[in-house]
């Protein structure tokens, strides 16, 4: 079936109130045609009526990332960041999607909502109890723009039923410091090019997409919120490491929000200072250094030995990385040009003319015809 097949039953799925079908038929299509954001944006919308919002602003994400001019895209956005209580992502979105749609009242109506609810929270926050469950509210103004969408009013009622989660691609795990938390991913020789990652207020998001293998996504919504602007993330020969800035210095009991009521409690720096590193509950006698280790990793990392084709590939990377723009580009042309022949870092030389193959000794370069 084509991708506009799918997509028109989609729709009408969608105004079935099906959006389980919904999802299901636009993911579907989105893996014919991975670069259409249309089918991002429109099921990101079904995600809203499912209530599963950070699929939402993944989506979301990647329709913007697709097609920056699109409207909807933002609204979308801007919508499932609103109900996660992420309201400063959600107004910089709807800002954005604003000034693409100055006729459109639901950007206006929704900005509006995004600054009584962040006055509300800056007025409220020495009252508010600690362990309390954020509240989801559900928006009326984010009507359909596209055949196949109804008023957000119309939320589905229906149960659903929750399959096992399947056991994940990739092991990962975290450990904390005062003012930050670090998430490793453990996906052994991935490029940083499969790799995206993006930060909310209380929101990670990790997708890392292989051509040939199942898309892997990792999106928590966090146990606190987190500076995004402060957050990094550094893509490495055995891992993925993310360190996550938090917005207060409390104690994260879990990476994940949990709407059991917690109590966080507040990390003395001062004190953590004194003994010099953080300290975390373990069985042993004996309390575990973990920058110490982090550091053990990285230095084996940097000192692995490798052999052939790998210890060549790391020798050049090497170089690459630690290269200004001309060297790279001169790497980049001189490889790509010559088949894989040859290699020059000299970008006077090779940004003059077209770098011929230099096939090695004993071997004759051929021209294949298709």
């Amino acid at each position: 079936m084509a991708p506009a097949d799918l997509e028109k039953r989609a729709k009408e799925a969608f105004v079935d109130d099906n959006f389980e079908l919904a999802v299901d038929l636009y993911s579907q299509a989105i893996d014919m045609d991975p670069y259409n954001a249309d089918l991002f944006a429109d099921r990101a919308q079904a995600n809203i009526k499912l209530m599963s919002f950070t699929d939402a602003v993944a989506d979301a994400n990647k329709a913007i990332e697709l097609d920056s001019s699109m409207a909807k895209a933002y609204l979308r956005k801007g919508t499932a960041c609103l109900k996660l209580e992420e309201f400063q992502t959600a107004k910089a979105a709807l800002e954005a999607g604003a000034s693409l749609a100055p006729g459109d009242a639901r950007f206006s109506n929704l900005i509006k909502e995004c600054d009584e609810r962040i006055a509300a929270e800056t007025a409220d926050l020495p009252k508010q109890s600690a362990g309390a469950s954020p509240s989801i509210v559900v928006d009326s103004s984010d009507h359909a723009t596209t055949a196949g969408e109804s008023d957000q009013s119309n939320v589905s009622t229906h149960q659903q039923i929750v399959a096992p989660p399947a056991k994940p691609k990739y092991r990962h795990e975290y450990y904390q410091k005062p003012n930050d938390v670090v998430v490793t991913i453990f996906a052994k020789g991935v490029q940083a090019k499969h790799v995206v990652v993006d930060f909310g207020e209380q929101i990670l998001s990790v997708t890392i997409e292989i051509p040939g293998e199942d898309v892997y996504h990792f999106q928590p919504r966090l146990f606190g919120k987190i500076k995004p602007e402060d957050c990094r993330y550094q893509v490495l020969s055995t891992k993925i490491e993310i360190r996550l800035a938090k917005a207060d210095p409390i104690n994260w009991t879990t990476l994940e929000f949990t709407k059991e009521p917690l109590v966080p409690q507040k990390i003395n720096v001062s004190s953590v200072a004194e003994v010099g590193r953080p300290t975390y509950p373990s069985s042993k006698s004996r309390a575990v250094n973990w920058d110490e280790i982090e550091a053990q990793v990285k230095k084996e990392e940097k000192e692995e030995k490798l052999d052939g084709d790998a210890a060549l590939n790391k020798f050049f990377r090497e170089i690459y990385q630690g290269a200004d723009e001309d060297v790279r580009r001169a790497m980049s042309k001189s490889f790509v040009e010559s088949n894989g022949t040859v290699l020059s870092t000299n970008w006077k030389e090779v940004g003059a003319k077209k770098v011929e193959g230099t096939p090695p000794d004993g071997m004759e370069m051929k021209k294949w015809e298709y």
